[in-house]
C-alpha cells in the first residue's frame, strides 16, 4: 500500500462533507433530504428526514455561525433546530427526539425542554427501543450542553444500557434485554450497537465519573478493534453470545470515517484506550477498498458513496447467516463468499454521515493524531 496520512485524509473528507451538505438540503422545507442517489448518471435527492437533520446540527455544532449558516442556505443552525423542536413535540419516533434533544442541547437551545419533556414520555429507560436509539438518549442527555437535564432519566437509561452489556462477548445487543422482537435475530447485533454505546457511555462517564461506565466502553471498543478487518473495515453483523463476526458485508463508509473515529476518539478524551492504529486502517480503507479497483471517495461528484456491498438478492447473505447460526454460534452458512463476492457500490450518499464527519474531527484544528 502507498503511504497514507491520515491528517491529510480528515481534510479531505471534511472539505467533500462540506461540499456535498449544501446540495442535500431543501431549503423550502427547512430539512436535509432523506438521501443523494445517482440514477442514470444524474444525482437526484430523494426525501426528507428530520432525524439526519439532527445529526448535521450536531455536526455543525463544532463550526463556526458563518459556515452553518452557508451550509443551511442562509438559516441558522437555531432556526432549523426550532423547527425539529416543533416537530418532536408530536413526533413517534424515539431517535428522531433523542437526536433533536441532542442537537438542541449542544446547540444551547433555549427550547431544548420540548425534546426532553417528549423523550421522558417515550420512557427510554424501559420502553422497547432499540439500543442505537437508546445510546442517543444517553448521549443527549450525558453530552455538555444546556441546562435542558434530567438527571434520574439520564441515570435510569445509563443503567439500563449498561445491563445490556454481555460480559462474555464485550458486545451490546440489538436490542435491551427483553425488548427484541424476534427470537430468530436475537443473537445478532451491528456495527452502530457496538459504536454508539460507546460513544454514549464515554460521554456519561466524563458527566458523572462512573467507571462502570469506561469500563464497559473501554472493553467493546477492544473487542470492536480486535474483530477489525486485516485491511481496515469495520465488519456489519456480530454475534452477540461469542464476539466473533457473523457476516462481514456491506462494509458501510459512515462507520470507517465517521461512527468508528467519532466512538474511539469520544472513548480516548474519556481516559480510554488510544486506539488511532484502528481509525487510520478504518479511514485507509476508504482510499483503498482492496474489493474494488476504485474507491468510495468521488472527488469528482464531491460525495463519499455509501458502502461496499455483495452482489445478492436483497440482504440474502446477511439473512442466510442469521438463520444457519441461531441452531448454533459455531455454524455459518457454506459459500456466501464465492456465491456472493462483495463488489457492489451503493451510489448514494446520506446527510448524517457527513454530519458525523464532522462531529468526529470538529473544528478547524490542523491535527487530529500523531499520524
Amino acid at each position: 500500500m502507498s503511504q497514507f496520512d491520515l491528517n491529510s485524509a480528515v481534510a479531505d473528507m471534511r472539505s467533500i462533507a462540506l461540499s456535498a451538505l449544501p446540495r442535500m438540503y431543501r431549503p423550502d422545507q427547512r430539512l436535509f433530504a432523506f438521501r443523494l442517489r445517482r440514477r442514470r448518471g444524474m444525482d437526484v435527492l430523494e426525501g426528507i428526514s428530520r432525524r439526519y437533520t439532527a445529526i448535521v446540527l450536531i455536526g455543525l455544532a463544532g463550526e463556526s455561525e458563518t459556515l452553518g449558516r452557508e451550509i443551511l442556505h442562509g438559516n441558522s443552525r437555531e432556526e432549523i433546530c426550532g423547527g425539529l423542536l416543533d416537530a418532536a413535540s408530536r413526533a413517534e419516533d424515539p431517535g428522531e427526539v433523542a437526536l433533536t434533544l441532542w442537537a438542541a442541547r449542544v446547540l444551547g437551545h433555549p427550547r431544548a425542554s420540548v425534546a426532553l419533556e417528549r423523550l421522558r414520555s417515550m420512557r427510554p429507560d424501559d420502553g422497547p427501543i432499540p439500543t442505537v436509539e437508546l445510546a442517543w438518549s444517553l448521549a443527549a442527555l450525558a453530552m455538555p450542553g444546556s441546562a435542558a437535564d434530567d438527571e434520574a432519566l439520564t441515570r435510569r437509561i445509563a443503567d439500563r444500557l449498561m445491563a445490556s452489556f454481555r460480559e462474555v462477548s464485550g458486545l451490546f445487543p440489538h436490542y435491551p434485554e427483553g425488548a427484541c422482537p424476534s427470537r430468530f435475530r436475537a443473537h445478532v447485533c451491528c456495527y452502530a450497537d457496538l459504536a454508539y454505546p460507546i460513544q454514549a457511555l464515554s460521554a456519561f462517564y466524563l458527566a458523572t465519573g462512573d467507571e462502570r461506565a469506561i469500563d464497559m466502553a473501554r472493553r467493546c471498543a477492544t473487542r470492536m478493534c480486535e474483530l477489525q478487518g486485516s485491511d481496515g473495515q469495520w465488519w456489519w453483523h456480530y454475534d452477540v453470545r461469542t464476539g466473533q463476526v457473523l457476516e462481514r458485508f456491506p462494509v458501510y463508509a459512515v462507520h470507517q470515517d465517521g461512527m468508528g473515529p467519532m466512538a474511539l476518539l469520544a472513548l480516548e478524551r474519556a481516559g480510554g484506550d488510544d486506539h488511532t492504529d484502528s481509525i487510520k486502517r478504518g479511514v485507509r480503507w476508504l482510499y483503498e477498498p482492496p474489493e474494488l479497483d476504485g474507491s468510495l471517495i468521488d472527488r469528482e461528484a464531491q460525495v463519499i458513496w455509501r458502502k461496499v456491498a455483495r452482489r445478492e438478492p436483497r440482504k440474502l447473505a446477511r439473512r442466510l447467516q442469521a438463520a444457519v447460526s441461531s441452531v448454533h454460534s459455531s455454524l455459518r452458512a457454506p459459500g456466501v463468499e464465492l456465491l456472493f463476492p462483495p463488489r457492489s457500490v451503493d451510489y448514494e450518499t446520506r446527510p448524517y454521515h457527513m454530519g458525523w464527519i464532522l462531529h468526529a474531527f470538529a473544528g478547524d484544528r490542523s491535527s487530529w493524531v500523531d499520524a
